[in-house]
């Protein structure tokens, strides 16, 4: 087993496949379970912003939605455990990706609330940004690492007009350099699940430079539970050195988040 800086195991080949058998499958084993947790927050923080802005259709951008599993949760009212039978089921195994897309494809004409939400995917994987475009579950895709490289043109196109920034599980991989760039564009509001061995000052501090303030959301959510044994000892290595105290939390074998909550102060 191969592990990154954080003691987290290496999972990368997963989030590179033509479709998202692989991500469900992997993940279903583990109980992730975060969009899941993070989905009634999201509503809330859409429908505030419906009032507080008066817009009906908002524009949401989830930083790296992958196979746009938020999106699915959101605009098709799912749940994660109907995606893990919609992937994970024996015709789903043995189909071809065309049948995948077809049946996705029809899962957003039936379930969809198309006149109420609008999302955008980011991510560095082509292919399940591919996937999630084909299949209905984003309207549009940006293929970028705002973390090395400001937005092309096409690029600030697509991000112009963003309401709304979510992300469950990459802040820490990606940090106050992406939000940055994207909080340069429209000053959107942003909703991130953070994992707890990730400090969230840095970014905070770069948002307030823009104008921004964070709102603290009290609790904590669970993401997946560890692979191995060497892997939560790893990641509690991690969170001590950070001054974060695992105990009755991930040294009880979750992996958990917090939720940042960032708006304008004029906000």
């Amino acid at each position: 087993m191969q592990f990154d800086v954080t003691g987290k195991i290496l999972l990368d080949q997963i989030y590179t496949q033509p479709d998202p058998r692989a991500y469900f499958n992997t993940l279903r084993k583990l109980d992730y379970c975060i969009p899941q947790q993070a989905k009634p927050y999201f509503q809330k923080v859409i429908q505030e912003y419906r009032e507080s802005h008066g817009v009906r259709v908002p524009t949401i951008l989830d930083l790296g939605c992958s196979y746009g599993i938020n999106a699915a949760l959101l605009k098709c009212d799912a749940t994660i455990d109907e995606l893990n039978e919609h992937y994970c089921r024996t015709d789903a195994r043995t189909a071809d990706r065309d049948w995948l897309l077809a049946r996705d494809r029809n899962l957003v004409r039936s379930r969809s609330q198309l006149s109420d939400i609008r999302f955008v995917g980011l991510d560095n994987s082509e292919p399940a940004l591919s996937y999630a475009l084909a299949a209905g579950f984003l309207d549009d895709a940006v293929h970028a690492d705002l973390e090395a490289h400001d937005p092309t043109e096409q690029q600030r196109a697509q991000l112009t007009g963003t309401d709304l920034v979510i992300s469950t599980g990459c802040i820490g991989y990606v940090g106050e350099r992406t939000l940055a760039r994207i909080a340069r564009q429209h000053r959107p509001w942003m909703a991130h699940f953070v994992l707890r061995m990730f400090p969230i000052e840095p970014i905070a501090d770069g948002l307030a430079a823009l104008g921004y303030e964070i709102i603290p959301v009290p609790g904590v959510f669970k993401q997946r539970r560890f692979t191995s044994v060497q892997e939560q000892s790893r990641v509690l290595e991690t969170l001590r050195a950070a001054g974060v105290d695992p105990n009755g939390l991930e040294a009880d074998g979750w992996l958990y988040a917090r939720l940042h909550l960032f708006r304008p102060r004029h906000d």
